[in-house]
């Protein structure tokens, strides 16, 4: 499932660092802007305890994870809306995202050149805020000449459905407010907003790059941040970029440790970014376990179980017969999917079945 979160900020505020951190593609990172002019793509491995756990019971041959798509996109300037900078390039591969991590810098280091001259994590963010929402607007406006006439003087329904949806965007985007502040209550206006992907509709995480010191309880830079977008519906993450890249160099799990234990970290900051964009693409897994392998599986959060076991196999979804559910929990505390099988815990469930995030699923199908 190729969905992708794109990493967006301003140039040198740590995208291509924290980039370098979550993949093996190790994008040019350099005190300059426009260092990333290609856009590069990191098949990133979710973090999941559970694969283990569920190993230590089948010692499968081997563990396939889930992955995420992460794209470092170049740095963005004033003006891009119009073409300014690297522009056009970064509108364009940003619209091809399902989902963005915005990365703000909430650091000082007179190493590090800011594009402005000073460090303003709330400036920065309403930069990008703004040349996306003028492309929105832009947008909008051009589909509204298309179909006002017709919403206002016709008896076309679907035209004046798009026309009240347009013009509840339009409203939103010239207050300064993103799309995804606009709620819409009818389902087929929820629809016909989706089709219009818009820029500012994609789901956001606002990644705070701090220094060592504050990657535990952040700074007063966060604190602005946080009460920039406390209205917005959007999530925030704190991470430590370079201190994150350090964090790399080290060969073993254990050094990993012992050095994230000295900072006062209880995890990797890179591993919550990992989930949480994860999340922020709405997505979840259901295991299977056996002797060949222990795997996640990616799938929409909310699908049915036909859907999911179209994930594994086309034929799975079309010849559907039947799902047999395990939780997680009972797999791991019973022992196994016999000890299971003799305890009454292995659910029968059909094709109206909603599949939960960490089921351990076996489709039983007939093509």
């Amino acid at each position: 499932m190729a969905l992708q979160c794109g990493i967006v900020g301003l140039p040198n505020v740590g995208k291509s660092t924290l980039f370098n951190c979550l993949s093996n593609a190790k994008a040019q990172s350099a005190n300059f802007p426009f260092c990333t002019i290609e856009p590069n793509v990191g098949v990133i491995t979710v973090p999941d305890e559970r694969l283990n756990k569920l190993a230590e019971l089948v010692h499968p041959d081997r563990i396939v994870p889930a992955t995420v798509e992460i794209v470092d996109i170049a740095g963005l300037v004033k003006g891009a809306s119009k073409g300014e900078g690297l522009g056009n390039k970064f509108l364009a591969n940003i619209r091809e995202t399902d989902a963005i991590l915005h990365v703000l810098r909430c650091f000082d280091d007179p190493n590090v050149v800011h594009v402005d001259g000073t460090v303003d994590p709330v400036r920065d963010k309403e930069i990008i805020d703004y040349e996306l929402q003028l492309k929105d607007l832009e947008t909008i406006e051009s589909r509204i000449s298309k179909v006002q006439k017709q919403a206002q003087t016709g008896g076309d329904k679907n035209a004046k459905l798009q026309y009240e949806v347009l013009c509840k965007y339009k409203e939103a985007l010239e207050q300064g407010k993103a799309a995804r502040t606009v709620q819409f209550e009818n389902k087929d206006e929820q629809k016909c907003a989706h089709d219009l992907f818009l820029l500012t509709n994609k789901p956001v995480l606002y990644v705070c790059n701090v220094d060592d010191k504050s990657a535990v309880n952040g700074n007063q830079y966060v604190d602005q941040v946080r009460e920039a977008v406390k209205d917005e519906n959007a999530e925030i993450l704190i991470v430590a970029a370079q201190t994150e890249s350090e964090i790399a160099e080290f060969e073993t799990y254990e050094e990993r440790q012992m050095f994230l234990e000295e900072i006062g970290l209880k995890g990797s900051g890179v591993s919550r970014l990992i989930r949480a964009a994860f999340h922020l693409l709405n997505l979840e897994t259901f295991l299977t376990a056996g002797p060949m392998e222990v795997r996640a599986w990616t799938y929409l959060k909310g699908s049915k179980a036909p859907q999911c076991a179209g994930v594994i196999h086309t034929d799975f979804e079309k010849g559907f017969i039947r799902a047999e559910v395990i939780k997680y929990e009972d797999y791991i505390t019973l022992g196994g999917e016999s000890q299971c099988r003799d305890a009454g815990k292995i659910g029968i469930e059909g094709k109206d079945y909603v599949v939960q995030d960490g089921d351990i699923m076996h489709f039983r199908f007939n093509v």
